[in-house]
């Protein structure tokens, strides 16, 4: 990752995609173990960037699919389960958004024409 000047990297923080968290304070964040985060990754639910230096840091978007996942767990789904019921849910989420989207462009064709 190519080092960021102050002003740059502040404006950053705001941005769900860009990987402000080592795998330490993500863990925490999201009250579980850098274990679980290995595993997940395993997983493929979520994959991290790496610094130069090789450390994972996770973005915000990724501790919130990662959180979801811990909440399964904790109730008992497997992690591999629960990384495949996580990503089922981000799909339907976003065929759902497609959809609208398809069904507000009909409807203002409609009226347009």
């Amino acid at each position: 990752m190519p080092p960021d000047t102050p002003s740059h990297a502040a404006g950053r923080l705001d941005d769900d995609d860009y990987p402000a968290y080592t795998m330490g304070r993500a863990a925490e964040m999201i009250g579980a173990t850098p274990g679980f985060l290995r595993a997940i990754g395993e997983a493929r639910l979520i994959t991290p960037l790496r610094s130069e230096g090789g450390h994972r840091r996770y973005s915000r978007y990724q501790l919130r699919i990662a959180a979801r996942a811990r909440e399964l767990v904790d109730g008992g789904t497997p992690v591999e389960a629960a990384c495949r019921i996580v990503i089922l849910e981000d799909q339907l989420e976003e065929a759902l958004r497609l959809n609208e989207e398809l069904r507000l462009n009909e409807e203002r064709r409609g009226r347009a024409g």
